[in-house]
């Protein structure tokens, strides 16, 4: 049985035309219940009907309840029998556009091989939290789809980047504005031709990478094992199942965010007793305003109403000794978190919260002065060159490394299993 290529066309299904904008949603994991049952009031085609169908059960339904699921593979088959969904007729690649103010990414819809998953040729930076592992199962095998993709970056090929040009000049084939003014625009790519040259362009790939969607991606690789298992002498291994759903886009057009901290308590410290402690392994400079860093190894710090420049004084690890240690949620960890805060485990402390840079300094401004939090630091945005290095000596980055906007949509492309 051969093996499928790294990236495959699919049997995608997608809004019939003029349907897009009525169905386009957020991703499932921006949203809490209460706010997608207000974004989709009124909005009978929203995917959020099908991503986060608790929606239409009473409010306090358990979310990874069956009926949730039920009600999702409901949705979405009403939409594929009313014809508001439609599936293509045979496998493609979708372009896929996303325009955030002045910033534009293009890249691809693609069926990843869930055995380059397996085998680490499509490469992770982080853990995943088994409870979030088991809804994605739940929602794709109730579903019979996955309806989340993937993000994937990849490292620059000219070639690719030339047939995605020469798509993109053409009309696509739905333009519309998703939350928060983003622009999301999809053209089929369905040339045999472009499809081949496509296959073989990242079949020369050594690796490429996960930037979002660990969960989505761990989820697909467990869904392919129970289809394995369920289909015993029927599975072919080139049925829909074998890959997932994702969008791989280019390194150099991507944009990761920074990704703030902001604190309960100063561990029993005083603010001023707090920066003479920061004082002994940094350079602190207060700032005239907001303190937002420039470089890497330089950190905002917002305490008592005021805006403070952070430096280390003290050595500090580099990427080619260990490419975990020598990042700058990393060091923020090591010299003050952990070292003064007692905040050991970013993962299980409810002492720490994260604020993602898309909100600005002025949210970790509000969470302080609210009286919620005692202090806030700013960071400098981890580059995707780090996730890279991470990612290729197999490490995983701590929790809350990185923030990508603009964020995918749900509802645009589809992935069947069968």
């Amino acid at each position: 049985m051969s093996k499928l290529p790294l990236f495959t066309p699919i049997y995608g299904i997608r809004p019939a035309k003029g349907k897009a904008q009525d169905i386009v949603a957020p991703p499932y994991d921006v949203l809490d219940s209460e706010e997608a049952r207000e974004l989709a009031k009124e909005k009978p085609l929203s995917f959020l009907h099908v991503s986060k169908a608790e929606i239409d059960l009473p409010p306090g339904t358990d979310v990874h309840s069956g009926a949730v699921y039920q009600k999702a593979a409901d949705n979405f088959q009403r939409m594929l029998d009313q014809g508001v969904l439609v599936r293509e007729e045979k496998p493609c690649f979708y372009v896929y556009r996303l325009q955030m103010g002045e910033h534009i990414q293009t890249g691809l819809v693609v069926g990843a091989c869930v055995d380059d998953y397996d085998a680490n040729r499509i490469r992770k930076h982080e853990f995943t939290r088994p409870v979030k592992e088991d809804d994605r199962v739940n929602q794709i095998k109730y579903v019979k789809a996955q309806t989340g993709p993937g993000l994937i970056a990849y490292k620059q090929i000219p070639e690719v980047d030339s047939i995605i040009k020469k798509t993109a000049e053409k009309a696509p084939e739905f333009s519309v504005t998703g939350l928060g003014g983003v622009i999301h625009t999809l053209w089929v790519l369905g040339d045999a031709e472009d499809i081949k040259k496509i296959v073989e362009a990242f079949e020369r790939q050594k690796a490429v990478y996960i930037a979002d969607g660990h969960h989505r991606s761990a989820a697909a690789s467990r869904i392919k094992k129970m289809m394995v298992a369920d289909r015993g002498a029927a599975h072919t291994g080139n049925e829909p199942y074998n890959t997932y759903l994702a969008v791989a886009y280019p390194v150099n057009e991507m944009k990761i965010w920074d990704y703030n901290r902001v604190v309960k308590d100063l561990n029993g410290l005083t603010p001023d007793a707090f920066l003479a402690k920061i004082s002994e392994n940094f350079e602190i400079r207060q700032a005239a305003g907001q303190a937002r860093p420039s470089a890497r190894r330089e950190f905002g710090l917002y305490l008592g109403g005021k805006w403070y420049l952070l430096k280390p004084t003290v050595k500090t690890c580099t990427k080619e000794e260990d490419p975990v240690k020598a990042l700058d949620v990393s060091v923020l960890s090591d010299l003050v978190l952990d070292k003064l805060l007692g905040i050991r485990d970013l993962r299980k402390s409810d002492r720490v919260d994260f604020v993602g840079g898309i909100r600005g300094l002025g949210e970790l401004e509000k969470r302080v002065n609210s009286g919620e939090m005692a202090a806030a630091f700013a960071l400098y945005a981890t580059s995707l060159e780090e996730l890279i290095s991470v990612a290729d000596d197999n490490q995983v980055m701590p929790p809350k490394s990185t923030w990508f906007e603009p964020k995918l949509a749900d509802g645009l492309v589809s992935n069947p299993l069968l």
